[in-house]
């Protein structure tokens, strides 16, 4: 009688290796949504840039960017929000935002132009977990309103 078993192995193995998923291969997490645009505003992911509309999903590493005309607000799943004026551009670096596993963080680089940050909850939570970064400034926040102007150097 023949034996199956090493047959019946090798299939239970391919089936588990089609079922995993790679992380790096699974689709990211939004992490926001544009609220407000108007003029030129653009979501650039990737290299890639795109036309910011009401409604449109943001990503961790996005960057944002205006137009000499634009202006763009959105908000973040935690009620976080930042806006941008004319000739602006931010990335949103990091972003964590999972309260019962104690995962909080919020990175977002300014590297021109005019902004609003407006605290949500991981600032609340989590104070030294909030960091705007300018070319010159690392600027820490403890729940509040901060309107920052980054020159082009």
């Amino acid at each position: 009688m023949k034996s199956h078993q090493p047959t019946t192995i090798a299939v239970v193995l391919g089936a588990v290796m089609l079922t995993a998923v790679p992380a790096a291969a699974q689709a990211p997490a939004a992490i926001g949504r544009v609220k407000i645009v108007s003029g030129a505003a653009f979501i650039v992911r990737s290299g890639t840039s795109s036309a910011a509309t009401p409604g449109a999903v943001l990503l961790e590493t996005d960057s944002l960017r205006t137009g000499p005309d634009g202006r763009l607000g959105v908000s973040l799943n935690d009620d976080t929000r930042v806006s941008l004026g004319p000739d602006s551009e931010a990335r949103l670096s990091r972003y964590r935002y999972a309260p019962s596993e104690g995962a909080l963080s919020l990175v977002v680089n300014f590297m021109r132009g005019v902004a609003v940050y407006a605290s949500g909850q991981i600032a609340k939570l989590s104070p030294d977990a909030v960091r705007l970064e300018t070319p010159a400034a690392i600027v820490g926040v403890r729940g509040t309103t901060v309107g920052l102007r980054v020159a082009a150097e």
